[in-house]
């Protein structure tokens, strides 16, 4: 298993860390563009509950930095990483200036950018290629899942088909390029999570964000989850499908994160995602890492 650890320290010659960071963006599927509220399992803030807030993105490092300071030390590097929502979804001129501005920090050796695949226009695509020739440049795509029939029940608000091209536009720009996937959606099961590891490994992603569906308190998932409609993955079921998935990804395919976990004052389940501690211990014996 290749990790993201042993991928930034070969690439950059030391640890890395994100600094999240949040700039005045939406999602298409909570403006009413292609929907509204967002995808089911999202709160308020888009996936980007650890994220700072503000309109100054040097700030905003600067205050992101300093949370992980203490265990990063003097030799670290940091990634600026634009998260919440689609970050893509404006204009190229805005998404720009805000690049620019974090490029400007002299801590920042890299930009991690999480959007859509179906948010990446000419004129963006011409924005991210400006960059990926200054720095490295990480493109997260939130795909979740290859199930239409999914993505539709998760108001996720694009079709399938608009991935597989998503990669290959950045590829050509030079991006480095994460999927996003989420395991345990509502009436998926593990057929249905073989099928979106096995296009994400074809479609040439260089990199994989694991996932385990978790409920946030205010989010229509959390409705769900309280009539009784699905159930989440217990840890070691979780951890179980995760083993056998990475044996359908190829041998450089880095793997980003084995799982997330929310804010613990939204989360209402699954709960044993609340011992960030104990999680991680289990993966250091169950992985190796």
């Amino acid at each position: 298993m290749f990790t993201a650890n042993e991928y930034y320290k070969k690439t950059f010659g030391h640890k890395m860390y994100k600094a999240s960071i949040s700039i005045n963006v939406t999602c298409p599927n909570r403006d009413g563009t292609k929907g509204t509220g967002g995808c089911i399992f999202c709160s308020g803030q888009g996936s980007g509950e650890f994220a700072s807030d503000g309109d100054n993105i040097s700030l905003q490092i600067d205050e992101a930095i300093a949370r992980v300071s203490s265990k990063a030390g003097n030799e670290a590097g940091y990634i600026a990483y634009f998260q919440s929502y689609t970050n893509t979804y404006c204009s190229s001129d805005y998404l720009r200036k805000c690049i620019n501005e974090a490029l400007s920090h002299p801590m920042i050796e890299a930009i991690s950018i999480a959007t859509r695949p179906d948010c990446l226009g000419e004129d963006i695509l011409e924005v991210l290629s400006e960059c990926a020739a200054k720095v490295p440049l990480f493109v997260e795509l939130g795909l979740q899942t290859s199930s239409d029939k999914t993505a539709k029940l998760i108001n996720r608000g694009y079709e399938t088909y608009v991935y597989p091209k998503a990669v290959r536009d950045l590829k050509a720009i030079g991006a480095n390029v994460i999927t996003h996937v989420i395991l345990g959606l509502p009436g998926e099961d593990i057929s249905d999570m073989e099928d979106t590891v096995r296009m994400v490994a074809a479609s040439g992603s260089d990199g994989i964000k694991f996932t385990c569906l978790y409920v946030l308190k205010g989010t229509m998932l959390a409705d769900m989850y309280a009539r009784g409609e699905f159930v989440t993955l217990e840890m070691e079921e979780y951890f179980d499908i995760v083993f056998d998935l990475i044996k359908l990804l190829p041998d450089n395919m880095v793997i980003h994160r084995l799982t997330g976990d929310g804010p613990k004052n939204l989360l209402i389940a699954p709960d044993w995602t609340r011992n960030k501690r104990a999680v991680l211990n289990y993966m250091n014996r169950r992985f190796g890492l």
